[in-house]
């Protein structure tokens, strides 16, 4: 069978790339060797705001007098928990089924190698091997949790954040190892939920990649809520032959044993690049990545990939855009590259974290001269009243031409007010005009236009 595009991996990549390509007559295929949606529908960003959305309302349950009101008999069913998250996944899922098949799209169910000459292997479950042949093949093949060696990975008692989300009963104790979103994520989860957690660190800082004031904030909201934080420290070792896990932690005063039911590695990912003929074809990989150009083409023509399997953001929205480039690029039509200064990042613990642009340490170290301006929620009406006060808005500018260089946001609802900043960045929106742009009262967001006006001396309510 010959296609114009065949793309391996049914991710935000790839079922977007697809449904894109589509769009743009081409005859399309996409291979997926699992479930349609990838890992983003499946085992991550959908089913873990799930768990999140109920640990929220558990967590408003605990504190219902703060509102004025009164329950009794508060619990959680932490099977009934798990079952809804995998519900709204499974219901994903069948969305993208529906979206393959209004956009005309043939979906190959297998394991996807290709091979020179443009063509492609799948191996199906019961091992017979079908070949198809495509003009353009694109690789979206994702990635997984990263294994330490010294960290191994046995399922049970030590497991990644596909098992986190799924595990039989729920654990008293757990050791989160790293702080980046996904770490940070199930560490709130599960303590909002009654489990003892503990996070360890590499870094100085949890969410190590975030502007500093956000991770010191973050960090003060986490303890606030009875989770222990260790920074500077490494897990050496771990121990699992007994009832629970031992880890062996190395910190700045010495070795501490942390002992626990379950350890989460959340260490970073790997890119599933292995067995899928990348050798054969003689594609060029770097440090478990695929390189490519500015529209995904690998140095083989005809060949390219996208998402998590090239360098850049290791982000849903960002393996989206770029297919969307990608096929439009292919097409032949008029599109611009990727900015990947522009990106949005968010986490979606409580409190939630946004971000947009250059830290206030990289602005500094790139040489600008700073405006920055910051806005509690403690400030903020709206905020108040909804009872969620902690956080704050922080922004950056080029004090030279007023350039908005960068946007951090930390509290609730804050991932969906960054892409305010997002936007203003892409059009070069100076702080003058975010300043004299009318935010509705009482929002959240007005927060924003405050931190501007905080920047530029012109702040109303602090």
């Amino acid at each position: 069978m010959n296609y114009d595009i065949i793309i391996i991996g049914s991710g935000p990549g790839g079922y977007v790339t697809a449904i894109r390509a589509s769009q743009l007559g081409f005859k399309t295929a996409i291979v997926e060797k699992e479930s349609l949606g990838g890992i983003c529908l499946n085992w991550g960003c959908i089913p873990t705001k799930a768990l999140l959305k109920s640990a929220q309302v558990y967590d408003y349950l605990k504190h219902v007098d703060a509102y004025g009101l009164k329950a009794s008999s508060i619990d959680k069913d932490f099977d009934a928990v798990i079952k809804r998250s995998r519900n709204v996944a499974d219901g994903m899922s069948k969305g993208v089924q529906f979206l393959m098949k209004k956009n005309k799209i043939d979906i190959i169910d297998g394991f996807g190698k290709i091979k020179p000459g443009k063509k492609v292997d799948v191996t199906a479950e019961d091992g017979t091997v079908k070949e198809y042949t495509a003009k353009n093949i694109i690789i979206a093949t994702g990635s997984r949790s990263r294994e330490l060696p010294n960290i191994p990975q046995d399922g049970v008692k030590v497991i990644e954040y596909r098992k986190a989300m799924s595990l039989p009963k729920q654990p008293k104790s757990m050791i989160v190892v790293g702080s980046g979103a996904i770490g940070v994520e199930f560490a709130h989860f599960y303590n909002t939920m009654g489990t003892e957690v503990t996070i360890v660190e590499f870094m100085p800082n949890i969410v190590p990649i975030e502007d500093k004031d956000i991770s010191k904030q973050m960090e003060r909201s986490f303890t606030k809520a009875g989770i222990k934080i260790m920074t500077n420290s490494t897990v050496e070792s771990i121990d699992t032959s007994g009832d629970g896990v031992k880890a062996y932690v190395k910190t700045k005063n010495g070795e501490e044993v942390l002992e626990a039911d379950i350890l989460l590695s959340a260490v970073g990912i790997k890119t599933n690049i292995e067995n899928i003929g990348l050798e054969d074809v003689g594609i060029i990989v770097d440090r478990d990545k695929i390189m490519v150009n500015d529209w995904y083409q690998t140095n083989i023509p005809g060949y390219y990939a996208i998402g998590d399997v090239v360098p850049g953001p290791a982000l849903a929205h960002v393996a989206s855009a770029e297919g969307i480039t990608c096929v439009e690029k292919i097409a032949g039509l008029h599109t611009e590259p990727v900015d990947y200064g522009n990106i949005p990042g968010c986490t979606y613990a409580t409190p939630e974290i946004a971000s947009v642009g250059l830290t206030e340490e990289k602005a500094k170290a790139a040489g600008y001269e700073l405006k920055i301006g910051k806005f509690p929620f403690s400030a903020s009406g709206k905020a108040k009243a909804a009872g969620t006060p902690d956080g704050f808005v922080k922004v950056i500018f080029d004090a030279k031409y007023g350039e908005w260089l960068g946007c951090h946001m930390i509290g609730a609802g804050v991932t969906d007010m960054i892409a305010e900043a997002v936007l203003g960045r892409k059009l070069e929106t100076t702080g003058h005009e975010v300043l004299k742009t009318i935010h509705p009262h009482p929002t959240m967001s007005e927060a924003v236009m405050e931190a501007v006006a905080d920047a530029y001396g012109e702040v109303i309510h602090l």
